[in-house]
């Protein structure tokens, strides 16, 4: 569809006949010829001899050119555009972050993946998130991982391709043996300090309790509800455990009680893939759609055109000129 950004221009279209109606020509004076013979003159051209300005007038086809330049300059100037059908893209409006334990603790094999083999923790775990992030389309996922220290692994994106890969590559032990759980939901809270969204959530899988954070979890989930994160937690340990592999749920449940998130126990692979359901149903996806037409400037068609035609009057009035000249005056000038 063609538009123009800036129409009104159009009300000077009739600006160059106001000029012409209401003001006054462009006097030029030019020096005359004085002859002692004025009065023969007239009486054999039988013209009558006046004091008022003479006024030169230009022709139909100078004048009809003159407008259409103009026309088509202020054409140009109205900024033509041509707008193309409109566009939609999703915005993500929610940022997601999974908080995954790979701490010592977690090669435990006291799962069973879908093919009856018993599996550790963490091969149980990350078949089930894969699903759950493949399901995530347009949220921004981002994964910390923690054992003696947090680390991110993947920063917020919508890349979910991405994301998934680099979580099925994580091993147990590569952040160190222990579990500092307070300190990943302190890194998590720093990497949504840069999102613009309303939604933020984060989703902590852990089997142990806190052994290595120099910030309490209890402290970080009390930041992280000031700055608007849910925590959802989610206990895959085993509650008789005891010493460091003790699970320590009522830190679990606290963290998730203080955010306004959810408390979870996974002892097996279903339950963990019902929790993941669970969520699914409370972290509904909010989508917003944008929409934008892209528009093509065009203000060099009317410019050119009007290049053109007035390159083209020139020429013509060139070539008339030219012809105008009889033939010895022509040869005298060559020569």
């Amino acid at each position: 569809m063609l538009t123009f950004a800036y129409p009104w221009l159009a009300l000077l279209l009739p600006l160059p006949w106001f000029v012409y109606r209401f003001t006054p020509p462009h006097a030029e004076r030019r020096a005359g010829v004085r002859v002692p013979f004025f009065h023969t003159l007239v009486s054999l051209t039988g013209q009558t001899p006046g004091s008022r300005t003479v006024t030169a007038n230009r022709g139909t086809g100078r004048m009809t050119i003159l407008i259409a330049c103009w026309a088509l300059s202020l054409a140009a100037l109205m900024r033509p555009q041509w707008i193309e059908p409109p566009l939609h893209r999703d915005l993500p409006t929610r940022d997601m972050l999974l908080l995954v334990d790979l701490s010592a603790s977690m090669d435990t094999k006291d799962f069973v993946d879908a093919q009856g083999k018993t599996v550790d923790r963490l091969t149980a775990l990350k078949q089930v998130l894969d699903d759950f992030v493949a399901r995530r389309q347009g949220d921004r996922i981002g994964v910390v991982v923690f054992g003696d220290a947090p680390f991110t692994l993947v920063p917020f994106t919508t890349d979910l391709t991405v994301a998934r890969q680099l979580v099925q590559d994580t091993s147990v032990g590569m952040a160190g043996p222990r579990t500092a759980f307070g300190d990943a939901i302190g890194l998590g809270i720093s990497l949504f300090d840069k999102s613009t969204v309303k939604a933020k959530t984060m989703i902590a899988l852990t089997d142990g309790n806190d052994t290595a954070s120099k910030v309490p979890p209890a402290e970080a989930a009390g930041v992280a509800k000031d700055r608007g994160i849910v925590i959802h937690t989610i206990a895959i340990g085993d509650p008789a455990a005891a010493g460091e592999e003790k699970l320590d749920e009522a830190a679990l449940k606290e963290v998730a009680g203080t955010t306004g998130g959810s408390f979870s126990r996974a002892l097996d692979r279903e339950q963990l893939a019902g929790i993941y359901r669970r969520l699914d149903e409370i972290e509904t996806r909010r989508i917003e759609t944008v929409s934008f037409r892209p528009k093509t400037d065009l203000y060099w068609v009317p410019l050119a055109a009007a290049v053109l035609l007035s390159l083209a009057a020139a020429s013509l009035v060139l070539v008339r000129g030219r012809r105008s000249i009889p033939a010895p005056a022509r040869q005298e000038a060559s020569a």
